[in-house]
């Protein structure tokens, strides 16, 4: 069940979020996933996801807080459209992997990107977004 309405609460757990990220490690991880990792295929996704890849904690740090991000929206702590309109970045990760969602999760969990999912799917903000995020990642792999 969604808020109705933004209030307080949700502008100060939009305001955590915020400095949440820009804590020295996550930042440094978000830097490394948003800009360095461009899966072209399955392959490079999943590699990710073994201990000995170089990007592996950070991408590991950039997932699970979006997916944490991501369920407060699911589970209407916070309203989802206020919250979207600053708090968009997980689906740029998001974006990212859903061609091989399937697989990712037959291959790591099937409750991977389960909220982020959730948000792209289910909220206004999101469907706007995912779309535009993965023309975007489309244009800078060379994909069309």
């Amino acid at each position: 069940m969604s808020k109705q309405q933004p209030d307080h609460g949700d502008a100060e757990l939009a305001l955590k979020v915020y400095d949440l990220r820009r804590e020295a490690v996550m930042r440094a991880s978000r830097d490394t996933i948003i800009g360095k990792f461009l899966p072209k295929s399955f392959d490079e996704l999943i590699a990710i996801t073994k201990p000995d890849h170089p990007m592996n904690a950070a991408w590991r740090q950039v997932s699970t807080y979006w997916e944490m991000v991501y369920a407060m929206v699911k589970h209407g702590v916070v309203h989802p459209e206020y919250f979207l309109e600053s708090n968009g970045e997980g689906l740029l990760v998001f974006a990212r992997v859903e061609e091989h969602l399937a697989d990712y999760r037959k291959a790591t969990s099937p409750f991977a990107f389960l909220n982020a999912e959730w948000v792209a799917k289910n909220t206004e903000r999101g469907k706007q977004l995912v779309p535009l995020f993965q023309k975007r990642f489309r244009a800078q792999i060379g994909k069309s």
